[in-house]
């Protein structure tokens, strides 16, 4: 597998935009030399680690097919990604142990969505976690990383069938 991290998130969002490209739609056709950080996939949704994580184990579950709106989901997607998110939800309580999640949508520029297909965050969370450098300097300190992370929660998902 090859890995794409480059924590310059500015620049990743600015070439993509120039481009055109869906991120997601690439990493669901598997685009040759698109960063793929799936941990699961089924028929409709793939899950993935962030590639600009938050937090160890911070994931995004989305379609398949390119929807920009919650609204647009069929009833089968809805109840298929409520599943997929009580499944992960246990995936990460048995990996880390967090004190809470933070779970939601991004809809539109305006909200601080920086890809435009539908995807949901689901991030760890842990008492007193920001810190000096993510105050002043606008980084964040992972304590894991990422490559590590997404083989510890592909072990994990075994253990948690749908």
């Amino acid at each position: 597998m090859e890995y794409f991290c480059n924590f310059e998130k500015l620049d990743y969002i600015k070439n993509r935009s120039a481009s055109g490209d869906c991120i997601l739609c690439s990493i669901s056709a598997g685009k040759s030399g698109t960063a793929d950080l799936s941990v699961y996939r089924d028929d409709t949704f793939i899950v993935s680690l962030n590639l600009y994580p938050y937090n160890p184990g911070h994931l995004i579950l989305f379609p398949l097919r390119h929807i920009e709106d919650l609204r647009e989901l069929t009833r089968e997607e809805q109840d298929t990604l409520h599943l997929l998110t009580s499944r992960f939800l246990d995936v990460l309580d048995a990996l880390y142990s967090p004190a809470g999640y933070n779970i939601g949508y991004n809809m539109g520029k305006p909200a601080g969505a920086s890809i435009s297909h539908l995807h949901l965050h689901i991030i760890p969370r842990y008492p007193g976690e920001i810190g000096f450098a993510d105050l002043i300097a606008g980084k964040r300190m992972l304590v894991e990383h990422p490559l590590d992370t997404l083989r510890r929660i592909k072990e994990e998902v075994k253990k948690h069938p749908l």
